[in-house]
């Protein structure tokens, strides 16, 4: 069973071995998050060159040594032998690796996401269907949409100003638990309120 957890990437490198659709659709998930990666392939699809200024292109073939220092890898080739390779090595020197081809030799797999700002909703069925989380994500996107950024910043301003302005923890505590029953509007006016 997978554990959900996130990861403050920054601290961590991350290599993509692949170079097709599936390489570029994860490759993409880490840009979605500000982490300039590592693909490795013999050959790339079209799309990987409107990311050249966002990630590392190398031309080769997988080798061991170009996963040996990184932490969180992806096995996403077109050929089975060579992501069990990859899977092996990652498990064996404890390494997080997804192969995109093989539950079992990952020992994480990446959930469908919303992202909204600092607001991330993930969807995982541990990997038996992705069309399944894909879906949920759908049905989402649409209730929770893009001012949904505004609305957690605003959530972290006003939060941050009354932990400062309000001596009383009880009253603190049940400004702060109310917060989220406001709508972006009375969300903006609490700010100004405690603006003065």
């Amino acid at each position: 069973m997978f554990y959900s957890i996130n990861l403050e990437l920054d601290k961590f490198e991350v290599v993509i071995i692949g170079g097709g659709e599936v390489a570029y659709r994860k490759c993409k998930n880490f840009i979605d998050f500000n982490k300039k990666v590592k693909v490795i392939a013999p050959k790339f699809i079209k799309e990987f060159q409107g990311l050249r200024d966002k990630v590392e292109l190398i031309e080769d073939i997988y080798k061991e040594e170009y996963i040996k220092d990184s932490f969180i890898v992806v096995a996403a080739t077109n050929n089975k032998d060579v992501n069990k390779a990859i899977g092996e090595y990652c498990n064996l020197n404890n390494k997080l690796v997804n192969v995109v081809d093989s539950i079992e030799l990952s020992n994480y797999t990446v959930p469908s996401y919303i992202k909204r700002g600092d607001l991330l909703i993930s969807v995982s069925t541990s990997g038996k269907s992705p069309s399944l989380s894909r879906k949920i994500k759908e049905d989402l996107e649409s209730q929770y949409d893009d001012s949904y950024e505004e609305y957690i910043n605003l959530l972290g301003e006003v939060r941050r100003k009354i932990i400062a302005q309000v001596d009383d923890a009880t009253i603190r505590r049940n400004l702060i638990k109310n917060l989220i029953n406001l709508n972006l509007k009375e969300l903006r006016e609490e700010k100004n309120k405690y603006s003065k």
